[in-house]
């Protein structure tokens, strides 16, 4: 990840004197920005040569004023943008970050929004300065993070408490960092986060959850997926349909691809479907239990299904009622 290779170099004191950091994933612009508010400069360097704005309330000029004042008592300054998409005529820094001070280290955080490349503007930065335009990390991406995050802080994962965990949360990497150092907290001298963790600390059973869901209608356990349902019906917050309508819809696109990997060998499936070779045996159960034909029909129920979760040709049919009516047909 680029953010991390820019980090990696201010802890080398190594600096350019313009960084762009843009796009859909806040997460990583936001670990840029709080680096650099805390770490560039000394405690006491920082009470000299730290200005934060807001683009709501500073102005271009304000801001390029900023950067042009030398460090005091300091090899450099740093100036900091943040929330730069809501400053009025941004677009005027050009003019600065054409010619920028080497002494002045000048970061701006430009959330859910990109710069026009067909501009100048955007071919300054380019040349002139560090652009960097973050992406969403695909949902197949997610437990690789995770784990690669666990990692860093010295720790491990139970293959099922990583599943547990990104299933619950989803794409918001803010909040899995927050759980996992909550849990990290909690762990005392044990290294490893297990489902148990997860569920205590968290607040995900370990017993009533997608993933367990999941499972047993792969099995065709219509018993267990009703009272996992009926879970989620006392339980609104556990699971609610928006939720769990897309996490079946990809438990079966990967049995589907399974039909046409032309491979049985764990391996191989695992890597044909992208998932942990862990898991892989729910993915070839589920894909001897639903053939092409009914792993097909279940794809096509669960789009249907999506649509009535939204009003579309159902009227007044509670997420509960939906989810069971889904199930049973998926499973009968």
């Amino acid at each position: 990840m680029a953010v991390d290779k820019i980090i990696a170099d201010w802890k080398k004191q190594v600096f350019k004197p313009v960084y762009w950091l843009e796009g859909e994933e806040e997460y990583f612009i936001d670990k840029a920005v709080e680096y650099a508010e805390h770490h560039i400069l000394s405690e006491n360097d920082a009470s000299f040569n730290l200005s934060i704005f807001y683009g709501r309330d500073a102005t271009w000029a304000d801001v390029v004023n900023a950067c042009m004042r030398y460090p005091m008592f300091a090899e450099r300054q740093v100036v900091l943008l943040k929330e730069g998409q809501q400053m009025r005529d941004i677009e005027k820094l050009e003019a600065y970050v054409e010619n920028p001070l080497t002494s002045t280290v000048f970061i701006v955080a430009y959330k859910n929004k990109k710069v026009d490349g067909r501009t100048k503007f955007a071919k300054v930065l380019k040349e002139k300065g560090v652009l960097i335009s973050t992406k969403k990390i695909y949902d197949n991406q997610l437990p690789e993070w995770t784990q690669s995050l666990v990692e860093s802080r010295g720790l491990g994962i139970s293959p099922k408490g990583l599943a547990l965990l990104v299933d619950h949360i989803g794409n918001d990497l803010n909040r899995i960092e927050n759980e996992i150092t909550k849990i990290s907290v909690n762990l005392g001298k044990r290294k490893t986060i297990s489902e148990e963790d997860i569920e205590e600390f968290v607040g995900v059973s370990k017993e009533f959850n997608v993933f367990e869901l999941q499972s047993a209608i792969g099995k065709k356990d219509l018993p267990k997926a009703i009272r996992i349902i009926q879970y989620f019906e006392a339980n609104p917050k556990a699971a609610p349909i928006q939720l769990v309508l897309p996490s079946l819809y990809g438990f079966f696109s990967k049995v589907f691809m399974i039909h046409g990997a032309g491979t049985q060998d764990d391996k191989g499936v695992a890597a044909a479907i992208g998932i942990t070779p862990f898991f892989v045996k729910d993915y070839l159960q589920a894909a001897k239990v639903y053939d092409y034909e009914s792993t097909e029909r279940a794809l096509l129920l669960l789009h249907q299904y999506n649509l009535k979760s939204v009003g579309v040709n159902s009227v007044g049919a509670g997420d509960a009622s939906l989810l069971k009516e889904l199930v049973i047909k998926m499973i009968s």
